[in-house]
């Protein structure tokens, strides 16, 4: 099956879709103003070490200090393949030192960077560990001979002073020496580069920072089956031809600037997909249906039929249902780029052998996942319990914030609810102080039903305190929103 890689430049933001067979099934946005950090290297500060948690707070020149554990720090961790715990966090780091870390995951809501001191700079076809002498292989190469094999090329090309260590990527399968070569020579360069200005420029200055996303889409996204990659800035497009001659040949070929009349995200019926992808429904094509809610602590996504009766019996009409609510939750978690826990509420299914088959084409589905999944079996009250890695932040926390109305919780109270609450606030007023006039400050429909329901209530409240009570339309202010003024 062939995939079609869309970019989208603009100076504002990089927009990028996968699309195949006519659906698209990953969206990556980067902005100009807030390009994700994961895979930036900078000289860090420490600025408090907390041993109850065995972490340590580091400046890196953000607006949130950023987070290191014991555990993502190289010198603490054994070497020797032993378990042994760690080296306690206040035996290595004290307020003031400097180092060297890399941000291992974005700022992420209320949560600062998390951070590494293992640095690793992602190649072509390799990953370079300098502070690692290990040569590993990419688990997607399953063949032991050919993992041996590539294990050899990649050693008899190493310089004889090297003392870092590689992860061959699945890209290095067809890669001749010479592309392995000028890859771990730029590679090289760039950890001189990082060491140079560790040892030059001031703390929280940033030493190295990842390829911008249309860049990291020729080194990380094109593959066997990428039919092409279309870009609709001329600009852009030369400039990722060139990048492409020195870093990526292959993909060359694949290239293409688009010149269409239409937009291309519309030609290709992306930006209607963004609009369905931050959505709470989703349609599946039977008839069923999909709820996706997204909360601080998890996801989750509960199935419905719908109007879908096309089943034999009611068993297999749940059962067809699940079966391509597995396809479109496995998209749409790559779509929205939905991480953390996950939780899977299938329709109810009585028969093992469903389940199970259900759950298959669940974990067939995810495989296609560049990002790592993990899946458990169905829980006593019939749910899927998962996780997905939590890399960059999800489509809807990119392009929407909550509403000012709810605060997030997506309802309102009602307009009889406020203006209870405002007859309350009326009499504790009252009891306080002694004004000439109370004025009431509300939205129109507030307004409007203390004129017409509720002027009975409002006017025996005014007899009651003995006062004066007005009321003004503040058009700006949203149904929850209230003032009481004392005249």
């Amino acid at each position: 099956m062939n995939e079609d890689i869309l970019i989208n430049i603009t100076p504002q933001e990089t927009r990028v879709a996968l699309i195949l067979q006519g659906a698209v099934q990953e969206l990556h946005i980067e902005r100009t103003l807030t390009r994700g950090l994961a895979g930036n290297v900078y000289s860090g500060k420490v600025v408090r070490v907390l041993p109850g948690m065995q972490s340590a707070f580091i400046d890196i020149g953000l607006e949130r200090a950023a987070f290191l554990h014991v555990a993502d720090i190289w010198e603490a961790r054994p070497h020797d393949g032993s378990t042994a715990p760690p080296t306690p966090i206040e035996k290595i780091l004290f307020d003031g030192q400097v180092l060297t870390v890399q941000v291992i995951k974005d700022p992420i809501g209320t949560k600062g960077a998390r951070l590494s001191t293992q640095i690793s700079i992602a190649g072509r076809m390799l990953v370079y560990l300098p502070q690692d002498s290990h040569i590993g292989i990419s688990q997607k190469i399953e063949k032991e001979s050919e993992r041996e094999h590539l294990r050899a090329r990649l050693q008899g090309l190493l310089p004889p002073e090297e003392k870092g260590g590689y992860i061959v990527r699945t890209m290095a399968e067809d890669a001749s020496d010479e592309d392995l070569a000028a890859d771990v020579e730029y590679l090289r360069k760039t950890w001189s580069a990082i060491r140079e200005g560790a040892r030059t420029r001031p703390p929280t200055s940033l030493l190295y920072q990842d390829l911008n996303l249309a860049q990291r889409v020729l080194r990380d996204f094109v593959h066997d089956e990428t039919a092409s990659i279309q870009v609709d800035s001329r600009e852009n497009y030369l400039k990722l031809q060139e990048f492409g001659q020195v870093y990526t040949p292959s993909v060359l070929a694949r290239l293409q600037h688009y010149t269409g009349e239409r937009p291309l995200f519309d030609l290709y019926g992306v930006e209607e997909e963004i609009l369905r992808a931050l959505g709470r429904r989703v349609d599946l094509k039977s008839g069923g249906y999909l709820i996706v809610d997204q909360t601080e602590a998890m996801t989750t996504i509960d199935v419905n039929t719908g109007g879908f009766v096309g089943g034999r019996n009611f068993a297999d009409t749940i059962f067809k249902t699940n079966l391509e609510a597995a396809h479109a939750i496995a998209r749409q978690l790559r779509l929205r780029n939905l991480g953390g826990i996950i939780i899977l509420d299938f329709i109810d299914m009585e028969n093992l052998e469903h389940r199970n088959a259900v759950l298959a084409e669940l974990k067939k589905a995810l495989a296609k996942d560049r990002t790592k999944v993990s899946v458990s079996g169905f829980s006593a009250l019939g749910l899927v319990e998962m996780t997905r890695k939590r890399t960059r932040e999800s489509l809807a926390h990119i392009l929407c914030e909550p509403c000012p109305a709810c605060s997030g919780k997506g309802q309102v109270k009602t307009s009889r609810t406020i203006c209870y609450e405002i007859l309350r606030e009326l009499l504790r007023e009252a009891k306080q102080f002694n004004p000439r006039e109370f004025r009431i400050l509300a939205s129109q429909e507030v307004v409007d039903l203390f004129l017409e329901e509720e002027s009975q209530h409002l006017a025996m409240l005014g007899d009651f305190i003995g006062k004066k009570i007005s009321l003004q339309v503040e058009s700006t202010y949203h149904q929850e929103q209230y003032d009481v003024i004392l005249m």
